[in-house]
């Protein structure tokens, strides 16, 4: 006879502290400079996505949503990050050289000036392509 071992009840997982529920919880935890960097970074994002974007976290790190996640945007010790997509890196990826790049992130370092225009334009490249792709997926 085949002995049948009860599966335990799974204990409800209390929410670690540093767990970050919102975008004003992460800024507050990030150290300057990085987070003058980030507010900086922030305010450009904002002001190129649409009107009726929102804040969220997703994946641990502020984003932008505005039916999708456009973009996030992240501080770390020595740069802040961009992540628009892979897609949006392989456009812009002549006026790109001279910073860090990964497949779909890009690292501007807090030694020097945030490069406002640069992010806006990435951002708007970015809110064009969900465009596209909203109209392509209707």
């Amino acid at each position: 006879m085949t002995r049948v071992k009860k599966a335990k009840p799974r204990k409800a997982r209390a929410k670690s502290s540093g767990s970050i529920e919102t975008v004003t919880g992460y800024l507050a935890r990030v150290p300057q400079p990085a987070r003058a960097a980030l507010l900086t970074m922030r305010a450009a994002i904002r002001s190129a996505v649409p009107a009726e974007a929102v804040e969220v976290i997703s994946y641990r790190i502020p984003a932008f949503k505005h039916e999708r996640v456009l973009v996030w945007y992240a501080a770390f010790s020595d740069h802040c990050s961009l992540f628009p997509t892979a897609a949006v890196i392989e456009g812009f990826k002549n006026e790109l050289k001279g910073y860090t790049l990964s497949k779909g992130t890009i690292h501007f370092p807090l030694d020097k000036p945030v490069p406002v225009l640069l992010i806006k334009k990435l951002v708007k490249g970015r809110v064009a392509q969900a465009k596209i792709k909203a109209g392509k997926a209707r």
